[in-house]
């Protein structure tokens, strides 16, 4: 179970700036049980919006946000209020934001932070997606984790050493950043890598900060 809570009302409405109208989406697992995304935080934060001048197209609470065929099967129902919509907010954890990156073509916010579990994390078919950094910069990267996902643990980036859109130190997997890139473009977005991701304070995070890596 991953842990989360939701980030600061501002930060979000930040995130919405430029958003007239929202989706709305939680999950029924883990951020059900910390009260951070279930179906009375997802009404309650719809309300809030809306008290900001926000349009809600809809909402949907998934029982396994982290599943992407549930995920995807879904938010089928749901076709026209998300085609209608300028955003997705997320509230869950970042693997199950990143899932809803995966299976929409639209810009997705997180809208919770992910901390430390001592080590119990969602089961994906790949990598794990989500390190428990306590502070989801997803908003700024498309929907896809770099801490996680890159083996350099950059927060900005890309470094300039990927080849083939494979990563420089491990070339089994896809360099993250070209994902990201990708991702941003389509979305169109790409404007938000012009904005420095400053340190993280690693005290949250489940490893207290990415593993010292040494290059010879």
């Amino acid at each position: 179970m991953l842990i989360s809570e939701q980030k600061p009302l501002e930060e979000i409405l930040s995130y919405l700036e430029e958003d007239k109208s929202v989706f709305l989406i939680g999950c029924n697992g883990c951020a059900e049980g910390w009260k951070s995304g279930g179906e009375k935080q997802v009404a309650e934060m719809g309300k809030g919006l809306q008290e900001q001048g926000k349009t809600i197209t809809g909402s949907v609470v998934v029982d396994m946000l982290c599943d992407s065929a549930l995920t995807r099967l879904k938010l089928r129902t749901y076709k026209k209020e998300i085609a209608a919509t300028d955003s997705i907010l997320v509230l869950t954890d970042g693997a199950g934001v990143q899932t809803v990156a995966e299976v929409l073509n639209k810009v997705v916010h997180p809208g919770c932070n992910t901390l430390s579990s001592g080590g119990a994390h969602a089961e994906w078919k790949e990598a794990e997606r989500c390190l428990e950094c306590g502070d989801c910069m997803l908003e700024f990267t498309g929907g896809l984790c770099p801490i996680a996902r890159c083996s350099k643990h950059l927060l900005n980036g890309p470094c300039g050493g990927s080849q083939d859109g494979k990563c420089e130190v491990n070339p089994d997997i896809p360099c993250v950043w070209q994902q990201i890139i990708d991702r941003l473009a389509k979305i169109g977005q790409l404007d938000k890598l012009e904005k420095i991701v400053p340190p993280k304070n690693w005290s949250v995070s489940l490893t207290s900060g990415p593993p010292v890596k040494r290059f010879s």
